[in-house]
């Protein structure tokens, strides 16, 4: 079995998605490190981007990465909620196959070392590569975020780094460090109270007496409470009994979570322990998992994946969901696979060798839209199953119609935000399908007219889904801002549109 290395370095910065796209190029470029997703928050303003690869490549794609994010990420202009204390701001590797957390550690000291003397970054040893005790902990390295560490790094002995200069400027510093898989995730409260999150997230995390191996954080993110996790080893506390415990805790000041959310990528085996635990399997063996049998046995290959055909299916079911917001989502990944296509189809040939640059980038923004639209598809259908929940409520008193009427307008405003995103999707898809149309190879043009047309029609759907769930909502702010951010990428749709057909025309006869 080959050596393979995950990374998961994490960025402050989530509101300028062309930082992270060429961020997320820079990986991409090194030829064995495959990026496996890219989650980003903007409250927190922070985005986690996997990849994953053999320990060479993988150590030269995180170089590159920090060298990126050290280029574009200046922390005297950024906010959010997370803390910080560098442009890139934690680089972890995990071992997962053929190789020891030994390896892991040479790995994160050698990319340490390079970082501070070719970046002149301060770097931070953590985990099993930290050199001291007390830096094992990141909480002990964020200590005091960006600006605090700017006033103590040059005249405080004990905050001087293991690598580069003692001193921060605008990218701030680096903590790069070897650890087990980690499950990074979001559970939000049904309040908008922030203490109730940092009373809950006080009494889940080990450090005040909770959980072992839970670190937690009560935030604030789109006006609901939210408390952030990072479970450091999900054998020893299940996700599910953390879920648990965070429920009870709140249930104390008469809240219940709403909903959660996963950042990044979690193992199989910690979803399947959550599944037994909650449905209380009795005798369970992972044996009994149908896709598991398949892969052992070497059928895996044979069998057909899940197709758009069972989805169509779905659609033309007579139920309410999935409907056109989730037809949206689909077509927007469409759209955007042809693009990848497309980008895929000119790189390597020498007659397009000039813009082989601006195709590898393309095929990376292409592929990770076509993952968050396909994740979309399934995030409308539960939006909008959220809504008919909300109005099945009772109301049958004065408090409970003002509950279920708060409800009602919460899922609203969230099944509206669902084809927002997809919206802006759609809309970067067409963005990435004009330049196929104008730069890639010609004889692939109507694949790039065809994913365009595809990203258009997505935003024309999701545009009315926007429109169909804001109309009569009680929050006129909230929503006179979405119906704002909507007209201008409905204006930039019709843009990039007439782009199209006059490149077209002009590039057509060469095909």
């Amino acid at each position: 079995m080959p050596q393979l290395v995950e990374c998961i370095p994490n960025f402050s910065e989530a509101r300028r998605s062309d930082v992270i796209d060429q961020i997320a190029t820079a990986i991409a470029s090194i030829e064995g490190a495959q990026l496996l997703d890219r989650s980003s928050d903007l409250d927190h303003n922070r985005t986690v981007l996997t990849f994953a690869g053999p320990p060479q490549a993988v150590e030269e794609a995180a170089f590159q990465a920090i060298k990126k994010a050290v280029e574009l990420i200046d922390l005297n202009q950024h906010t959010g909620e997370h803390p910080r204390i560098g442009a890139a701001d934690v680089v972890p590797f995990v071992p997962l196959s053929d190789i020891s957390m030994d390896e892991c550690i040479a790995m994160a000291r050698r990319l340490g070392q390079r970082v501070g003397e070719e970046l002149q970054i301060p770097v931070y040893l953590y985990e099993y590569a930290a050199t001291r005790p007390e830096r094992t902990n990141l909480e002990n390295l964020r200590r005091g975020q960006y600006e605090g560490l700017k006033t103590e790094i040059e005249g405080n002995v004990e905050r001087k780094p293991d690598f580069g200069p003692a001193r921060l400027g605008p990218a701030g510093a680096t903590v790069i460090g070897a650890r087990n898989p980690l499950i990074a995730f979001n559970v939000y409260l049904a309040t908008g109270d922030v203490e109730v999150a940092r009373k809950v997230a006080k009494a889940i995390r080990q450090s005040s007496g909770g959980m072992r191996f839970v670190k937690a954080l009560g935030l604030l993110v789109e006006g609901r409470a939210q408390v952030s996790i990072n479970l450091t080893n999900f054998r020893e506390s299940p996700i599910g009994r953390v879920v648990e415990l965070i429920r009870r805790e709140a249930a104390r000041y008469g809240v219940g979570i709403h909903h959660s959310e996963l950042v990044g990528l979690i193992p199989q085996e910690a979803l399947v322990d959550a599944a037994v635990w909650y449905t209380q399997l009795d005798g369970f063996s992972p044996d009994q998992i149908l896709e598991s049998k398949l892969y052992r046995a070497g059928a895996a290959s044979e069998a057909s994946p899940p197709g758009s055909s069972i989805f169509v299916d779905e659609v033309a079911a007579a139920t309410a969901a999935p409907g056109g917001g989730s037809v949206a989502a689909h077509a927007g990944a469409l759209g955007a696979a042809l693009a990848e296509m497309v980008a895929g189809l000119t790189i390597g040939k020498s007659k397009y060798r000039d813009v082989e640059p601006e195709m590898l980038a393309i095929k990376v923004q292409a592929q990770q839209l076509r993952s968050e639209l396909s994740q979309a598809v399934g995030d409308d259908a539960a939006a909008f199953e959220a809504v008919m929940g909300a109005y099945k409520l009772p109301k049958t008193s004065d408090a409970e119609q003002r509950t279920r009427q708060a409800a009602i307008n919460l899922a609203t405003l969230n099944a509206a935000h669902v084809p927002l995103d997809t919206a802006a999707g759609a809309v970067r898809v067409m963005e990435l399908a004009s330049k196929c149309v104008r730069d890639a190879n010609v004889s692939a043009i109507s694949d790039a007219v065809s994913g365009a047309a595809m990203a258009r029609a997505a935003l024309t759907a999701a545009a009315c889904n926007v429109r169909i769930n804001l109309y009569g909502h009680p929050d006129n702010v909230t929503s006179e801002k979405m119906l704002q951010d909507l007209r201008e990428l409905e204006a930039r749709g019709d843009l990039i549109e007439k782009e199209i057909r006059k490149t077209v025309q002009e590039r057509a006869k060469l095909a």
